[in-house]
């Protein structure tokens, strides 16, 4: 076969060029400084935050063994690379421990999102979640 077989554009055609805007016409501005009034609130009246709504939960305000599990070993890991610690030690160094110790103070500054089947989730801090005394049998507490 010869080179002249080839296209050297690799078979690509050029993107087509945005059409210059007619004359007389006005090109919109983006504003990023200024924000533009909104259409359902008028001018006059002000913008509220978007607030999360409570909603009644679906799911038990128990934590589960699973969730329990990738909390303390997500904060462990999290402790053993030097993140801050959120409870006063008294001698403790293994960072499993520490992290069981934050979760008995509910200190561990994580959230549990659970997913529904129908698509939606639900978000639970750490400290809103109940959590069972299991960890005085693994210890050796009490």
């Amino acid at each position: 076969m010869a080179d002249e077989d080839y296209e050297m554009d690799g078979g690509y055609e050029e993107e087509p060029l945005d059409p210059e805007p007619e004359e007389g016409v006005e090109l919109e501005e983006e504003n990023n400084n200024e924000e533009s009034p909104d259409p359902i609130l008028g001018e006059n009246e002000e913008k509220q935050e978007d607030v999360p709504v409570e909603r009644p939960r679906k799911t038990s305000k128990y934590m589960t063994k699973y969730e329990r599990a990738r909390i303390l070993g997500t904060r462990a890991l999290q402790i053993s690379m030097n993140a801050p610690v959120m409870v006063e030690l008294e001698g403790e160094t293994d960072p499993l421990e520490i992290a069981m110790k934050e979760l008995r103070e509910r200190k561990i500054p994580f959230t549990i999102r659970r997913y529904l089947p129908d698509g939606s989730y639900e978000d639970w801090g750490v400290n809103e979640l109940i959590v069972e005394d299991s960890w005085k049998r693994q210890v050796g507490g009490d």
